[in-house]
């Protein structure tokens, strides 16, 4: 049996990636299934340690990025798609699976096509909203397409889409108690914690805003804060000068990026999590917190908004617009949802009932079940 996964090279599309290959290695230990192969093909292997751990076999392949507004590197991009995918159809030719299992992006596109020219069965999984070129380009062939919002299903064929939920990874999915939490933190048992979460990459304008806010939220919040690797330092050595003199200044922490260990400790210290609205919101929902959503005004085809929104109409989460996002506004809003006890109460179990926590158990059958079936 041999699976061969694929998706764009951003955390978005990696770590759900994981999610399932966990589950699929789960079922092979378990029903002793001699001889499986699991790999990963994208334009970058974005966390190598993590494919060894889990048994994936890594093949790059180079691919382009068709960008909606003007740009000449759409013209260069358009023969590395074209390079990429002939490499694609020979890789995959080489290996060839089972099934294939995407999860969207620029980078799944070689490796779908190839699928397709070798009629090797597909598996999708969408998690936006709205689904993104590939993924709703994909959907017209896809044996199964799984999706996280509902709303998704009006972009695919009925008779082949499931409502499944996000995958979620085994190590984050579950908070750690209270207590052990503050622990490793060494926090003040008795302040609510604010966890600030801007993407593995950071967010400038979070970043940003957090710092502006900082000095009143230390006030009555401890504060966990997650910049970005690449913004770190900025923030580190702003975050000292504004709270210099600030005889709270201990309440604030700040982190280039939460490992799993961490991230789940934070996420059993906190009360409230201020984050981006791309597949962190699933992570948030699956720890039964309310949340405020600052989505990316940017993203590609306005999903970071739409998947907000949607996520707010459940009742789980806040919304602040980019162009509303002040260090007043901000704080305000957490004083509001935090102080409001039978409100944080009703966003709390809109965040769990939004939750569907068996995501990557059903994918990860479904890919078993037509990588056997295939095999015969």
């Amino acid at each position: 049996m041999k699976i061969v996964f694929t998706g764009g090279g951003t955390g978005g599309h990696f770590y759900p990636i994981i999610a399932v290959v966990q589950k699929v290695n789960q079922i092979i230990d378990h029903e002793n299934i001699i001889g499986a192969k699991l790999y990963y093909i994208s334009n970058s292997p974005y966390d190598k340690e993590m494919l060894f751990e889990n048994g994936l076999l890594y093949e790059e392949v180079t691919s382009g990025k068709m960008r909606t507004y003007f740009s000449l590197k759409n013209f260069s991009d358009v023969f590395k798609i074209f390079f990429g995918t002939i490499n694609a159809i020979y890789k995959l030719f080489s290996i060839y699976p089972d099934v294939v299992f995407g999860k969207g992006g620029y980078a799944s596109f070689p490796t779908i096509f190839a699928a397709r020219c070798l009629r090797i069965p597909v598996v999708i999984h969408e998690s936006d909203s709205a689904p993104g070129r590939v993924n709703k380009w994909a959907g017209h062939f896809a044996k199964k397409i799984a999706i996280s919002f509902q709303e998704a299903s009006d972009f695919f064929p009925k008779n082949s889409v499931a409502w499944t939920g996000q995958p979620i990874r085994a190590e984050v999915e579950h908070p750690a108690p209270k207590e052990e939490a503050f622990e490793y933190f060494k926090l003040e048992s008795k302040l609510p914690v604010i966890l600030i979460l801007g993407g593995s990459q950071g967010a400038e304008l979070i970043n940003n805003t957090i710092l502006d806010a900082v000095p009143r939220l230390v006030k009555s919040y401890q504060v966990i804060h997650q910049t970005g690797v690449n913004n770190f330092k900025m923030v580190e050595a702003r975050g000292r000068v504004v709270l210099t003199d600030n005889e709270y200044k201990l309440r604030y922490l700040s982190f280039p990026f939460l490992n799993n260990l961490q991230l789940k400790m934070a996420a059993g210290a906190a009360t409230i999590v201020i984050s981006r609205a791309g597949s962190a919101l699933f992570e948030i929902a699956s720890w039964g917190l309310p949340s405020i959503l600052i989505p990316f005004t940017q993203s590609n085809a306005d999903h970071a908004k739409k998947n907000a929104f949607n996520y707010a109409r459940a009742g789980a989460c806040s919304v602040i617009e980019e162009a509303n996002m002040t260090a007043n506004i901000l704080s305000s809003e957490i004083e509001r949802i935090v102080g409001d006890k039978e409100d944080y109460a009703r966003m709390a179990e809109a965040a769990k009932v939004f939750n569907k926590p068996d995501a990557a158990t059903k994918i990860a059958r479904a890919l078993v079940d037509i990588a056997l079936s295939h095999e015969k």
